[in-house]
């Protein structure tokens, strides 16, 4: 059974925003963690030097590729020896409304929102649960446009509608194996990918969809899924925790 601490911990999409503040957290927690990235190795590289503690690595794919994926999961299993916890953080998020959007901007929106969010996900939790035993846990992130909708990006939406079911489906899966798997649904959160929006002609509008007036920093996030992947949560397999300030609630 997997403790408290030292546990090894690959985060996909961690070289920035929600996956950074994700890293850092389990790092903090005396746990190792893999630092996925697609392209920024520096940006990466410099997030290791910054984690509390040792034997954290920095491990290169795009979740878009198939065969990327299993590299990077090869490689982090052979440095760690295992895999303890999975964070499917990785996403792309694309504006893309029906009505102004080309056929082929819309068809190329999808495709990278689906193979990143969705797909790509998938492949990485097949190839870490092989590496994964009793304790292991996985957490998803999803959104809470997979449950209201957003405005213009509706392949984000679908596509993290269909993570929180696979979520629940492997949970199913899963758990005679002891493995937990849950899914965090966060609105809108003040990251790299959303400063255009939070700070733009919009933010007023945006802000106020919650009653605290605004929106969440990745902290925030992070705790949650620190707590999700903890021992103590292997009763909220199958859970959605939804993080949006109370902008969007459900009975």
């Amino acid at each position: 059974m997997i403790g408290t601490s030292g546990r090894a911990v690959l985060v996909t999409g961690a070289s920035r925003g929600i996956g950074r503040a994700i890293a850092k957290a389990f790092a903090a927690n005396g746990d190792r963690v893999a630092v996925n990235y697609r392209t920024n190795d520096k940006l990466a590289e410099a997030l290791i030097d910054e984690l509390p503690g040792e034997g954290h690595l920095a491990v290169q794919a795009d979740i878009a590729d198939p065969d990327a994926v299993h590299r990077m999961v090869e490689t982090v299993a052979d440095a760690f020896g295992r895999i303890d916890v999975l964070v499917n953080n990785a996403g792309v998020f694309i504006d893309h409304p029906i009505l102004s959007s080309s056929y082929q901007d819309w068809q190329s929106a999808w495709r990278a929102e689906l193979d990143v969010n969705l797909v790509g996900a998938a492949n990485v939790t097949w190839c870490a649960v092989r590496h994964m035993g009793a304790g292991g846990r996985v957490v998803n992130m999803s959104s809470r446009g997979a449950y209201r909708g957003e405005l213009d990006c509706s392949g984000d939406a679908a596509s993290k509608a269909g993570l929180t079911a696979f979520g629940q489906t492997i949970a199913l899966e899963l758990a005679p194996r002891g493995i937990a798997v849950a899914s965090v649904a966060p609105g809108w959160v003040e990251t790299e990918m959303t400063t255009d929006y939070v700070t733009g002609p919009g933010a007023e509008a945006i802000m106020a969809q919650s009653p605290f007036g605004r929106v969440a920093q990745p902290d925030e996030v992070a705790g949650a899924v620190l707590y999700l992947a903890s021992p103590g949560a292997e009763w909220a397999s199958g859970a959605v925790l939804h993080l949006n300030g109370a902008s969007y609630l459900r009975c």
